[in-house]
Order: C-alpha cells, then structure tokens, then sequence
C-alpha cells in the first residue's frame, strides 16, 4: 500500500517546482541527497536512469519513469518507487511525495524511510517558502 506524505507551502507552484525536479537542488532540503548522475540536465527527464548519491558516498541506482513538467515526476531508486506531485493551492501550493515498494518491503519503508520523507516534505515547504 503506497505511503503518502503532503505539506503545503507559501510559495507558487514554480518555485517548489524549481527545487524538486532539478538534482542540483535537491541537497537544499534534502540533505541526505547529496548529488545525482544520469537523471537529466537541468531538470530530470522521462526515460533517463542514472544515480543518486546518498550520505555523501552511497550511489543508488535511478530512472525517472514519467514526468508532467511543472507538476509531477516519478522515480525508482533501489527497489522504491517514489512519486513527486506538486499542485497550486491558493497563491501557493501542495507537495505530495508518495513512495510504495514490492511486496513486505512496503510495510518496513513505510515504517522506516516513511517519517524521513514526511519530514523531507515538510522541509520542501518550508524551504521554498523562505526563496
């Protein structure tokens, strides 16, 4: 059963946009996300795989499986598939991140890595508010 995490944010849809689809950005508030490879430039692209640097030293292997600019991507990274959906709310807007996985593994990220992308979000809200 996927997890979903939402938050909302002050700031327009292109600004949250701004840093949540480019890899350059994602250390900002996502400090675990130190950097990625093969994804897209500036911002991710459909159908690209490559990596993302975890902790500083850990690449994870990553493709982009879809992607609606300005509004929404998904990712699979390791055995998690972890989806990004930004919508207008007011003069500002909702972030959503829901992340699903086969099988039990589900139910242990939902435990583990769940409250690590709640916070996440949170951060991408307030972080986008203060640009």
């Amino acid at each position: 059963m996927p997890h979903s995490f939402s938050a909302d944010s002050d700031a327009p849809v292109d600004t949250v946009w701004a840093l949540v689809a480019r890899p350059s950005r994602w250390p900002e508030w996502a400090p675990h996300v130190r950097g990625a490879w093969g994804l897209g430039f500036p911002e991710i692209e459909a159908g690209r795989c490559g990596a993302a640097r975890l902790l500083w030293i850990v690449p994870v292997p990553a493709s982009i499986s879809a992607k609606t600019p300005g509004r929404s991507w998904t990712w699979r990274v390791g055995p998690m598939t972890l989806d990004h959906l930004v919508e207008p709310r007011g003069t500002g807007s909702r972030i959503t991140m829901t992340m699903s996985a086969p099988g039990p593994l589900d139910a242990v990220l939902g435990v583990t890595y769940g409250p690590v992308v709640r916070t996440l979000v949170r951060r991408l809200a307030r972080v986008a508010g203060e640009r």
